[in-house]
This record gives structure tokens, sequence and C-alpha cells, in this order.
């Protein structure tokens, strides 16, 4: 079955179901059930700027204070640790735009590179604070996961994609979607957030059977 993930590269809880979700596939696979996994775009800020803004600020204006913002920071902080990542918070100077990212991700996905270039996103932002809305950034990854960089390069000197990746992620805010991450099998909306790995695959597991025991449907999204 196909489960599609509806991500935005800057949210740290997206990051955290990833890993979840990656321990939740294995569980099962050793059950006999394989999925294939495709990242779909939501952008957490869809009217930020094109170059992005300084992290402080944007915090700031979301949430009241900065110090309210470390408060949030730090439980995120602890719940990535939970899950055996590690996000430096102190490197992020930078909350991009992340249209140019989504765009990236999805010309990962004919190569089979979607879930690879996703990881190295996270890493990139989380761990190094890298400006994910620069676009030498963005090839570095794809270069980083075996894209060919000159390609890569080329391709977010355009617009192509932008138009599809907006249409898109209006389309799943229209279908209910208010949040990421959120998962979804075979068209039919699961759950959002960065559900616990026994509990993911629990969750999974079940819908998958009931899935495969009705009749076909019309799909959710």
């Amino acid at each position: 079955m196909r489960l599609d993930v509806l991500s935005d590269p800057i949210c740290p809880w997206c990051h955290i179901g990833r890993r979840h979700m990656q321990a939740a596939l294995a569980e099962l696979a050793g059950q006999g059930m394989r999925f294939t996994v495709a990242w779909r775009p939501f952008q957490l800020n869809p009217d930020m700027p094109v170059g992005g803004m300084p992290r402080e600020d944007y915090r700031r204006a979301k949430f009241g204070s900065l110090e309210r913002s470390r408060e949030l920071d730090a439980q995120v902080a602890a719940a990535a640790a939970a899950a055996g990542l590690t996000i430096n918070f102190a490197a992020m100077r930078r909350t991009p735009n992340t249209l140019a990212a989504h765009r990236l991700i999805r010309f990962a996905g004919p190569a089979g590179l979607q879930d690879e270039v996703v990881g190295r996103l996270f890493e990139d932002y989380f761990v190094n604070g890298r400006d994910l809305g620069n676009p030498a950034v963005l090839a570095d990854a794809a270069a980083a996961c075996g894209l060919d960089r000159p390609a890569v390069a080329e391709y977010l000197s355009g617009d192509t994609g932008s138009a599809e990746i907006r249409s898109e992620d209006q389309a799943l805010r229209s279908a209910g979607v208010q949040g990421v991450p959120t998962f979804v099998l075979d068209d039919h909306m699961l759950f959002s957030g960065a559900v616990a790995a026994p509990a993911f695959a629990e969750r999974l597991g079940r819908a998958c059977r009931i899935l495969e025991a009705r009749q076909p449907s019309d799909a959710l999204l």
C-alpha cells in the first residue's frame, strides 16, 4: 500500500515523526506488510517571504515572546532526544520559505530518492542550521543523496512545479488537513502527529487490514 506523508521540512514534529515511522515500518515488514512511502507538500508558513526571516523575529511574532518560544523548543528537543534525534536550535538562525524545498522533494520522486532527500533536509536544518530557502543549500542536499547537482541547480533556478505545489497544499487544507505530519494510507487519512513507533505500527497495521477487507469506496484525499 502507499503511505503518503504530509510534511514540511522545517517542522520538527515531522522530523520526529519520520523516525517513528521508520521504526514502525520495520516492525510491520517483519509481519510481511510493506509500504511505498511518498512525501507530499504542506507549508507551515505559506505566506513567508521568499527570502525567509530571522528565526527569532518569526518565533517572537508567532508565540508572543522568545521565552515562550524557548519553552516550546525545550519540549521539542526532549521529544527528539527520546526518539534518538538531536535538534540544535542554537544553529537555526533563519526560518525559510519552504516552497523550493518542496519542489526539490518532488523532483527527487522519479529517482526514488524522496525519503533520502527529506532526511537530508531535516538534518541540514535541525542539526546544521542551514537555510533551506537557499538554492545552493538545496542543491548540496540533492547531490549528497545521489541527484545530479547541476540538473537540480538548473531546476531550482526556474519556477517549474511551484504552481502545482501551491495547488496541492491548498487542496490538502481544503480536505481538512490542519497540521503535520499527517499520514494517509491509500488516499485515506489516518492520523496526524509524531505518534510513537509502537502505536504507529498498531494503527497503520489495523488500517491496512481494514482497507484490505472492505469494498472499494471513495477516497478521502
